[in-house]
């Protein structure tokens, strides 16, 4: 399988590679991004997105090597980050769910990502670290800004700040992991997550992450107003109309692609 494909309705995007210690793999964010900056995203042949890890971890992180053998490091870690942070800006942008895959390890810039899911499996083995401050550099990916959102602002820079390693039971217990699984079903759990997702009323679950999305800088007031316009929409859609239909007529609802 590629770095980066579009299967059943999923963009599967392997974040990191087996070579160089599973760290980020620069070219599936640029194919990620281009992927989602496509037609693909808005024209329903990416109902769900896939984040997994190619070799034995979710993501260790950057490239440290290559940082120290740049000839102009400040310039080289620009780029790096502009790459990345692109890939970041439109996975959070788009309407699609997010689910990742995060087995073994997820430190620095894999731990980022993982902070932007929508659903992150773990196994029991798995691992969080920043990582940043441990070579002298701070945060990217969002990191500053999506882990207080997630486990709110006081742990966050504890987390941050320390540089602490936190096991799967404290990521599940603080929101960072969504659910655990044994570590060999990490990947399948998350796969069958994303095909629910992509097989199911997908222009519901792409308005649910929408609002969900808009609540965090939203009043009660305009978010009551938001799902108020959402639901009356969704309700004359052939997903919202096939949705209630279903229901009333107690069978399986055949959800539109």
């Amino acid at each position: 399988m590629s770095a980066v494909e579009i299967r059943d309705g999923i963009l599967h995007v392997a974040v990191s590679s087996s070579a160089n210690g599973t760290s980020l793999d620069r070219d599936a964010k640029i194919a990620g991004a281009e992927a989602l900056n496509s037609s693909a995203a808005t024209d329903g042949s990416i109902r769900a997105i896939l984040l997994y890890g190619a070799g034995a971890n979710f993501c260790a992180g950057g490239n440290v090597r290559a940082f120290a053998a740049a000839d102009d490091r400040p310039e080289y870690l620009l780029g790096l980050a502009g790459d990345f942070h692109r890939f970041i800006e439109v996975l959070s942008r788009v309407d699609i769910p997010v689910i990742a895959a995060v087995h073994g390890w997820a430190a620095g810039a894999g731990m980022s990502i993982v902070t932007h899911a929508d659903i992150a499996i773990g196994g029991t083995s798995t691992q969080f670290r920043p990582a940043y401050l441990g070579i002298g550099l701070s945060p990217d990916g969002g990191m500053t800004w999506s882990l207080p959102r997630v486990v709110g602002a006081a742990r966050a820079r504890d987390i941050i700040l320390s540089n602490r390693v936190l096991d799967a039971a404290e990521a599940e217990r603080i929101g960072l992991l969504s659910r655990i699984v044994a570590d060999d079903e990490v990947y399948d759990t998350a796969l069958a997550a994303a095909q629910e997702i992509a097989n199911g009323p997908s222009a519901a679950a792409q308005a649910t992450r929408r609002l969900l999305n808009a609540s965090g800088s939203s009043t009660l007031a305009d978010q009551l107003d938001a799902e108020a316009q959402s639901i009356s929409q969704l309700s004359g859609t052939p997903t919202g109309i096939e949705g209630v239909d279903a229901f009333v007529g107690k069978r399986k609802a055949n959800w539109p692609s």
